[in-house]
């Protein structure tokens, strides 16, 4: 099947649910456990033989992150909402207790599943020369040389404690991993329990000699299970067991705070003592030790996972190794657009051409760095003005406002310290912009500011023109490698007014009277959505071409959904690439026969939101309405945050997003899921010789079109192409 064939082949034919009411929650799938059904694709991707064996490894552990963050945050709340005895039902009509049950099935399916493939995957590295050890399988020279390390890199920051009343239980932090020890003493066979805490600090893995393109390595907590003499003279050990625990992890921030910093700090502390959500054990832990354990934490039975393998594989990720590229996805450099480097990497020169899109991480996103870099040393720029939710540590774009900031140009930054995991590094941020001397404004207390905008003001002659970015992703330079996302570069008039109403509204609550070219939540954009998808109903009614062509993260809002299905029912071909969670049921006769949706999993980490509607013209077109957006389809973006949707109306950009992006996307069929009526995905199987398309080496062979110069004009395949 080639790409054009897969995107004019028919719609499936529809599925008929006898039993369900389709007017009722069952037209919904559940939100937790549609997520669960994504990390099982994730893990299932560390199975895939086609994916390189360290890359496989990779999945695996982005799979318990993945989990872990899960349990740290969803399931968090619904074990609080069911402790307060709340009943009231999600979207699918069950109740946190009920979802908590399913979860809990679900999860521990996971965990034994990731079992199951770190062993098969052990094996596999094995034969390639990558051995994951245990102690019993270290020989004296491997003893005398982890005795060094013992000695010398770990033994100086452990912190042994005995369990006694003299000694109470230690606090155990979020993702904590321990060692419960049952000792005895040699002397007079006196018992003794004891806690040894992995530290957090020093790697999982300590790698040994080995020879020449070999690479060997032994579990921390194996080296200190060899070393237990050394941190408790005199005992022997008489049984032992690991486990690690995951605390409550949301934030609660006073509706009042005076200083959002402050609180911020404050709430942070209180997330690292958050009730434990879940034990993972040891399943041959000593029935005392297990105990005490459970009732120190404390924690049910419910919440005990025992596990006959390796705990905390979120750490597997230290093992994908740099020295082994042929174990890797082949080597891949981001380019710098054509366009571009025609203006000898004058920004502002190649967006006056023309609008530009780039498509990351296949277009690099150096040059929304080297947009603000160069901004912050143009003596012709007054002010810039910046979003930031998401960055790296050391960031470059942070660095990039504060030059701006200290060679006296105006710079003011919105600092979202509401960033689930990384509110500790935007408070330090916020401090670093604050000494730079930069206006640093932290939105609303009430929503948070998802939304990705930078604006420049030039002076340029005897007019101020602005240039705008806008981005389905954070301005984050390391993320960026990984995710795909979009990065709008223009000097559009209106598009920058409204980008400067949308900073007022943020900075000084001024909700602004009117956009031009833009719709923000939580104002206008749930309801321009729905309208959109309404007209497209209207058309469809009225024997005109009509689809909808959307991708996103996730689809959860109950209100868009039934827009969906409304215009499904209307005769709206709608095609949905949506790679996490979808609360939307496709393909069912009489409610969404209309609607198809798809997951890509691939190599790189499908982020971007886009939405195309027909228009009134068959889809891909020139007609066609282009939007990019910072916001998935769920009530917390749509309703809760601050997000933008934007409309692109330049040919060649409205061109790159339907044919090129949209079309490869929905064209893939070498990393594709396909969701069914019944909420189960299928893998896209190849067809006879016909090889598979890979959306992902297609964008790393083929430029963006609107990044094109001189050099590579008219170079660049179309997926599709239309006489509209």
């Amino acid at each position: 099947m080639t790409p054009t064939d897969f995107l004019s082949a028919a719609f499936p034919e529809p599925t008929a649910l006898a039993d369900v009411d389709l007017t009722g929650p069952a037209r919904f799938f559940n939100r937790e456990l549609s997520w669960l059904a994504f990390n099982w694709r994730v893990l299932e991707e560390a199975g895939n033989p086609k994916v390189p064996l360290l890359e496989r490894l990779r999945f695996l552990s982005i799979s318990a992150t993945n989990l872990d963050e899960f349990y740290t945050v969803r399931v968090a709340g619904l074990r609080e909402l069911a402790q307060a005895g709340n009943t009231t039902p999600a979207a699918d009509g069950l109740t946190p207790v009920e979802q908590l049950v399913l979860i809990n099935r679900d999860a521990r399916a996971l965990l034994d599943a990731q079992q199951k493939e770190f062993q098969g995957l052990r094996g596999l590295l094995e034969d390639t020369g990558i051995s994951i050890l245990a102690r019993d399988q270290l020989d004296k020279a491997d003893l005398a040389f982890l005795e060094n390390v013992f000695l010398n890199q770990v033994f100086p920051i452990l912190s042994p404690l005995a369990i006694d009343p003299a000694h109470p239980f230690p606090f155990i932090p979020n993702t904590g991993y321990s060692l419960a020890l049952q000792l005895e003493r040699r002397a007079d066979k006196r018992k003794l329990r004891a806690l040894l805490p992995i530290p957090a600090q020093i790697d999982r893995f300590v790698r040994l000699p080995a020879p020449p393109g070999k690479a060997r390595f032994l579990p921390l907590e194996e080296l200190l299970l060899v070393h237990l003499s050394s941190l408790y003279p005199g005992y022997a050990e008489r049984g032992y067991c690991a486990f690690r625990v995951l605390r409550d992890s949301d934030l609660e921030v006073e509706d009042e705070a005076e200083d959002l910093v402050r609180e911020f700090e404050v709430a942070l502390k209180r997330r690292r003592r958050g009730e434990v959500v879940r034990l993972t054990i040891s399943t041959d832990a000593p029935a005392g030790l297990r105990k005490v354990i459970m009732d120190e934490l404390p924690v049910r039975e419910d919440e005990v996972i025992e596990l006959d393998g390796m705990i905390g594989m979120s750490d597997l990720k230290e093992l994908v190794l740099d020295e082994r590229p042929d174990l890797l996805w082949p080597a891949f450099n981001p380019r710098v657009p054509e366009r571009v480097q025609d203006h000898d990497g004058d920004m502002f020169a190649a967006i006056r051409q023309k609008d530009m899109l780039l498509h990351h991480p296949y277009e690099t996103f150096d040059m929304v760095i080297r947009f603000l870099a160069q901004a912050a040393n143009d003596p012709d720029v007054l002010a810039i003005k910046q979003t930031l939710y998401r960055t790296s540590r050391n960031s470059p774009i942070v660095s990039a406002l504060c030059d701006a900031a200290e060679q006296g140009k105006s710079v003011t930054a919105l600092v979202e310290l509401k960033a689930r995991f990384d509110e500790a590094a935007n408070i330090a941020q916020s401090r670093r912009l604050e000494r730079a001397g930069a206006h640093v404004v932290y939105g609303f207390l009430n929503y948070k500011t998802h939304a990705k905008i930078s604006t420049v003001v030039r002076r340029e002659g005897d007019q101020l023109v602005t240039y705008t970015h806008y981005g389905t992703g954070n301005y984050h330079p390391i993320t960026a490698r990984i995710y795909t996302d979009l990065s709008f570069f223009t000097c559009d008039p209106a598009l920058g007014r409204d980008a400067t109403r949308v900073f007022n509204y943020l900075s000084g609550y001024a909700v602004p009277d009117r956009l031009e070219n833009l719709s923000i939540a939580p104002l206008t954009l749930k309801s321009n959505l729905i309208d959109m998808i309404g007209r497209e109903a209207d058309n469809a009614r009225a024997g005109k071409p009509a689809g909808i062509w959307a991708k996103m993260n996730s689809v959860v809002d109950i209100d868009v959904i039934d827009a969906l299905y409304a215009a499904s029912q209307a005769g709206v071909k709608i095609s949905l690439v949506i790679r996490g969670i979808c609360g939307l049921r496709p393909g069912v006769k009489g409610l969404s026969e209309n609607i198809r949706v798809k997951s890509i999993v691939g190599r790189f980490l499908e982020h971007s939101r886009i939405v195309c509607f027909a228009n009134g013209a068959a889809l891909p077109s020139k007609k066609a309405r282009v939007f990019i957006s910072s916001a998935d389809w769920m009530s917390r973006n749509l309703v809760r945050r601050v997000e933008t949707l934007v409309e692109c109306t330049n040919p060649t950009v409205k061109a790159q997003i339907v044919s090129q992006v949209m079309a490869a996307n929905m064209a893939d069929t070498a990393q594709s899921w396909i969701l069914a009526a019944d909420g189960s995905y299928a893998r896209i199987l190849p067809e006879g010789d016909t090889p598979p398309f890979n959306c992902h080496r297609f964008f790393m062979e083929n430029p963006s079109l609107s990044g094109r110069g001189s050099a590579g004009a008219g170079d660049v395949p179309e997926l599709t192409h239309s006489d509209d």
